[in-house]
């Protein structure tokens, strides 16, 4: 009966060994992700893009329809803006959900106030692709229906 069981073992040790190397490259990600929204409510755009590969592709209604490839210098370009219509921008986090070796989705909300007083609050998620250590692939989707 021991040998029975035993046998019936074995096979349950690669798995685990597999579920632990996914689970590190989703941690290794996971903080990735962490410290790219630490940047972004820093506001060190440079710092952020360079999470991201040089060009990477981005799907995100704010650059028009369909998938655009931008390079970190774009990606500094824009979130400078960014901050010039909102200087209080920040993005709360509310739940980071990794999913395999290279994606992970992440739900925040983004808030912000005008110059002249105006503010926003907007619900988001994003999936982001990592590959060797950065984002290729950033596909944001929000409500972007004016009221």
């Amino acid at each position: 009966m021991r040998q029975l069981y035993f046998l019936l073992f074995i096979p349950l040790i690669p798995a685990c060994t597999t579920s632990s190397k996914e689970a590190t490259g989703q941690d290794r990600n996971a903080q990735l992700i962490t410290q790219y929204f630490a940047a972004f409510n820093d506001h060190d755009w440079r710092r952020m893009a360079s999470f991201y590969q040089e060009k990477a592709e981005f799907k995100d209604p704010s650059l028009g329809p369909g998938v655009v490839t931008q390079t970190r210098e774009q990606t500094v370009k824009k979130y400078t803006q960014l901050q010039q219509a909102f200087p209080d921008i920040r993005d709360r986090v509310v739940q980071i959900y990794p999913s395999g070796d290279q994606h992970v989705a992440v739900e925040f909300i983004s808030s912000g106030t005008a110059p002249d007083g105006s503010t926003f609050e907007l619900p988001v998620c994003t999936i982001f692709t990592i590959e060797d250590g950065q984002i290729t692939r950033d596909f944001t989707y929000y409500d972007n229906f004016e009221e």
